[in-house]
């Protein structure tokens, strides 16, 4: 029984190299497994406006913060009023970002409006537009107009930045003229 048991033992062993030679010899099967590197991720569009040096339209990388987008667009500009605006947030694709303006503080509206018809002017950086229809020549189209501008270029400094805004032309802005007020 023990020389069974060595002779089997032997076939075993046999067939055992006989296989390991034959899985070293043959040619590889299959193809060849070629390890890529991970997609790099699309970036994200955003669209910034307001108070900066190039407002526009922007492809920043996923993880960009709102500080990432402001010094894409070449910083801020002398009105932008940062403190509204939180410069850690994470940007989203298709966000619209607006940099605010610095509003005028009471003082200085009291300071440069004629004294004797402040009370009485429509001040063009609050109105809402109900109360710019009422304007002679206004309508809802042009109150919407005017209600994007300041919302894109900031408070209007002067009564004839109104003329900057589409549909505003001289002979509207002379009958509206001295109904209104920038402060």
């Amino acid at each position: 029984m023990k020389q069974a048991l060595t002779l089997l033992a032997g076939i075993l062993g046999g067939f055992t190299a006989a296989g390991l030679v034959l899985l070293m010899i043959s040619p590889p099967r299959g193809e060849p497994v070629t390890l890529l590197p991970p997609p790099t991720p699309e970036p994200h569009t955003i669209h910034l406006c307001g108070a900066v040096s190039t407002p526009g339209v922007y492809d920043l990388q996923p993880g960009a913060i709102v500080a990432d987008a402001i010094a894409a667009a070449g910083g801020i500009t002398d009105k932008a009023d940062l403190a509204r605006i939180n410069l850690a947030s994470e940007i989203q694709d298709g966000q619209k970002l607006m940099i605010p303006y610095v509003q005028p503080t009471s003082s200085d509206l009291h300071a440069q409006a004629p004294a004797d018809t402040a009370g009485e002017l429509l001040n063009l950086n609050q109105a809402s537009a109900p109360e710019l229809e009422r304007l002679p020549g206004i309508g809802p189209a042009t109150a919407k107009k005017i209600i994007e501008y300041r919302d894109i270029n900031g408070p209007f400094l002067e009564v004839d930045d109104l003329m900057k805004v589409s549909g505003i032309g001289p002979a509207k802005m002379e009958q509206i003229r001295e109904l209104v007020t920038a402060y």
